[in-house]
């Protein structure tokens, strides 16, 4: 949607807290490449749709909102001069899908200052140098493990998973934050380095190509190979005797960070040709705190990723932003039960996945079929503990006449003949007191029976028990699904 196109001041622009930092030649050529628009009330633009426009609100009244199971949720309304959506992504290129991720719309006249996507990306990346974009990037990743760590109260109400995913959340947090800390301190002396070696008496065409050499580095590192222990070693070996005869002091404490970053001698060779012999020495010590960033940028991304697939986990075992009832994929619910119970099955069980992930979605309560595979896994590990500890839990998916089935295998105690009849009524348990309620199978047959209009089966045998739960691949009557569901 276009709105009417006015007048651009560079004064009203730059009191924008966005842009209240740049010279007046900035601010004008803001107002050149960009516009100033006024939309009336309605929608300014739509999620999913290609983000072509930044926009930066002057006056009036905004309203973001996000699309769930079909329904446009508001996440934001404000008023506030300087508010900031659209295209923000736009610098990374493409690195990632340019769209945009919710709907904006205004609820009274509303003037916004507007750049096109290619011109904000253009200015983002050259207005920014190296170290500004190092600690834009220090300080969104430790807003995002801000955001990370305060989902840890609405995980507690997860229960007997909250310890597991607690414990797997603040492993890559605690390496991130580590990380970080050790970041800020190498870029401290990486610009401390490059002012050394800028005040010597260098020319001109020395410190440029030890910037290029600096660019080549930066890109040989994101394409660095993966070693064995006895490769590394070997190729330490010769990158710490290449230092030692070139006068580098230390080279035995770089070599491991040069070879982790996967450059060895041949490197070395072309640094050396690229800058003088008396620079040399400065030079490798400047590139060493390059590698060393650029390592502990990965490792940070690394981390927060991490973090981002659990609480993306966390979301699709709790179904907190879905429909009650959908087409759902059974493998998706799977995954992020087995992960949020990683904790509770340990290490000394090895889990197999035996997926048929040709299978179609089904109609289901996925937030119930989450709690039916919790009660099912939970079962299989006590049984597991209760025969030593070790063993395997095998989960499959196939098709059997028209129905989806899911299987649980554990190599468990098993279950005896003269209870299996019973393991199903409420209150019938076999662990011990205070360890279980009795009603996690009875549980589970209502959601699978009652809701799904499915059936559990069961085999078991000291040392191989199988719980099926066998899904409908249609609904009982398709007249009863929810739209957002067909």
């Amino acid at each position: 949607m276009s709105g009417q196109v006015m007048p651009c001041c560079p004064q009203e622009i730059g009191s924008l807290f966005l842009f209240e930092k740049l010279t007046p030649e900035q601010l004008g050529r803001l107002c050149s490449t960009g516009r100033v628009e006024r939309f009336e009330p309605g929608p300014v633009y739509t999620e999913g749709e290609p983000a072509t426009c930044f926009y930066v609100m002057i006056e009036g009244t905004v309203v973001l909102s996000h699309r769930v199971a079909g329904d446009d949720v508001e996440v934001g309304r404000t008023s506030q001069r300087g508010v900031y959506s659209g295209a923000m992504q736009a610098y990374l290129g493409d690195r990632v899908r340019q769209v945009y991720i919710n709907s904006m719309r205004v609820t009274e006249p509303t003037r916004f200052f507007v750049l096109s996507a290619e011109t904000f990306a253009s200015i983002m990346q050259e207005w920014f140098p190296m170290a500004v974009h190092l600690l834009e990037g220090l300080f969104f990743g430790s807003k995002s493990m801000q955001r990370a760590v305060g989902q840890r109260e609405r995980l507690l109400a997860l229960g007997s998973l909250s310890a597991g995913l607690t414990h797997e959340l603040n492993n890559p947090a605690a390496a991130a934050v580590r990380a970080t800390a050790t970041l800020r301190e190498r870029v401290a002396k990486m610009r401390h380095k490059l002012s050394v070696i800028s005040s010597g008496p260098y020319p001109r065409e020395a410190l440029a190509n030890l910037i290029e050499v600096q660019e080549r580095t930066a890109e040989r590192v994101a394409k660095a190979p993966t070693l064995s222990p006895l490769e590394a070693s070997d190729r330490e070996d010769v990158v710490t005797d290449w230092l030692d005869d070139h006068g580098i002091p230390d080279g035995w404490r770089l070599a491991p960070t040069f070879v982790q970053a996967g450059l060895d001698v041949d490197w070395l060779d072309q640094v050396a040709a690229a800058v003088d012999e008396e620079i040399l020495p400065g030079a490798v010590g400047w590139l060493n705190y390059t590698v060393e960033t650029e390592l502990l940028m990965d490792e940070i991304e690394d981390s927060t990723t991490r973090i981002s697939h659990l609480v993306d986990a966390a979301k699709q075992y709790s179904q907190l932003d879905r429909a009650p009832y959908q087409v759902a994929d059974v493998h998706e619910l799977l995954d992020s039960t087995l992960l949020m119970l990683s904790g509770k099955i340990g290490e000394r069980i090895k889990v197999v996945k035996e997926f048929d992930r040709t299978l179609p979605r089904i109609p289901a309560y996925p937030a119930e079929l989450n709690q039916v595979w919790t009660n099912l896994i939970d079962n299989a590990v006590s049984a597991v503990n209760s025969a030593g500890g070790e063993g395997t839990l095998t989960v499959r998916t196939a098709l059997k006449n028209d129905q989806l089935v899911v299987e649980f295998q554990d190599t468990g105690t098993g279950v005896p003949p003269e209870i299996r009849g019973r393991i199903f009524d409420p209150f019938f348990t076999t662990k011990p007191v205070g360890e279980g309620t009795g009603l996690g199978l009875d549980i589970s047959w209502r959601i699978v029976v009652n809701k799904h209009h499915g059936s559990i089966e069961v085999e078991s045998v000291p040392g191989d028990t199988r719980f099926r739960v066998l899904l409908p691949l249609t609904a009982a009557d398709p007249d009863t699904i929810p739209e957002e569901a067909a």
